[in-house]
């Protein structure tokens, strides 16, 4: 099969690298420009990042000596790819204004920053959650004016630890809940190394995740409705976001009130057997089983659990009943694979599989 060609925008930031990592190796997609700020453009990619490699796996070969383009020169990044990835680091306002010059070249674009993840015909996805989401494209290209260029957007990494628990549990109807993060390092684009004063150190505040750890949930649980994307109201949720000193993986504490009466047992059940489209089509990046119930008191841990199915699957743990909301419990996702470049390299399969993204 031959493989569709991909952009990655903003190629030399940590989530740029992320994606360039999983791509070295991706059975459908295949990496052929790299694109950055203009004081990176016309580097190989290796003198580009220099010494900011911050990936654990040493950097492919394959995209060591490709020439880095310049990411604000729209038509001549587009006319070599068959769709992107955007991991641009610019204000909200530019990404939102780049992003749309790529999809108006007829360019799919599938994101990892935040800027569209408002824009009301613009599809925020967990694919196991929400596929049906990908339909609100085809308003979204009217208003572009395109035939085959759109923006696909993921949402923020922390949600991921809680969002497909609630979803496991709807028939239950949560209602309200009540959510701590403590999000690791990466997070913010940073190793220990770039940041020294988080060894040993919590700072209890992450600016804007508070609200995205409220509001997005109920955008994934939304309804298409004259050709844009309805939020749910229900369940409300309030947070509070912590960094800690952790490399990689977003560790939830939840506490979660249920309208309809339900066992430990049921719950876990429909955890441990929720699956969606990616699991049904299995895509490349699918986790065969995407949340995990481990029983040990002392469980999810970061250091034994963040990477499990490849790190695109949820690790729960610690349900019990609660004493003033009906449970609580513990969850971990891995935030820069399924939580960014992991989560928009799924989008992406399905986006190919439901047709979206072909070659051009």
């Amino acid at each position: 099969m031959e493989k569709l060609r991909a952009a990655i925008l903003g190629a030399t930031g940590m989530v740029g690298q992320r994606f360039i990592t999983i791509l070295s190796t991706h059975p459908w997609f295949e990496v052929t420009v790299v694109a950055a700020s203009p004081r990176s453009a016309g580097k190989t990619y290796e003198e580009a990042v220099g010494d900011r490699w911050k990936m654990d796996v040493p950097m492919p070969e394959a995209v060591k000596k490709l020439v880095v383009m310049n990411v604000n020169e729209v038509e001549a990044v587009a006319s070599q790819v068959d769709f992107c990835f955007s991991a641009v680091d610019m204000t909200k306002d530019e990404i939102r204004a780049i992003e749309e010059a790529y999809a108006k070249t007829e360019t799919p674009v599938v994101s990892n920053n935040s800027a569209h993840r408002w824009t009301p015909d613009v599809p925020m996805v967990v694919p196991e959650i929400n596929p049906e989401h990908m339909d609100v494209i085809e308003f979204q290209k009217k208003r572009l004016g395109t035939k085959r260029g759109f923006i696909a957007v993921k949402p923020n990494c922390s949600i991921q630890a809680y969002a497909p628990v609630f979803t496991a549990w709807m028939e239950y109807e949560p209602y309200e809940a009540v959510v701590s993060t403590y999000q690791a390092i990466s997070g913010a684009g940073k190793t220990f190394k770039d940041w020294p004063e988080m060894v040993g150190n919590i700072i209890p505040y992450i600016g804007g995740e508070e609200e995205k750890s409220e509001k997005e949930p109920l955008r994934l649980w939304g309804k298409i409705e004259n050709g844009v994307i309805v939020p749910a109201t229900s369940p409300v949720i309030t947070s509070q976001c912590i960094r800690v000193p952790v490399l990689n993986g977003h560790t939830a504490s939840v506490f979660v009130k249920l309208k309809k009466k339900a066992t430990k047992e049921e719950l876990i059940e429909k955890m441990v057997n929720f699956s969606g489209e990616p699991q049904k089509l299995q895509l490349p990046s699918a986790p065969k089983q995407f949340i995990q119930y481990l029983e040990e008191d002392n469980r999810p841990q970061v250091a034994l659990d963040v990477d499990y199915e490849g790190g695109m699957g949820i690790s729960v743990g610690r349900l019990r009943e609660d004493s003033v909301y009906d449970w609580k419990f513990v969850g971990l996702a891995h935030n820069t694979l399924r939580g960014a470049a992991g989560g928009a390299v799924l989008c992406a399969e399905l986006l190919k599989a439901k047709g979206y993204i072909t070659a051009k």
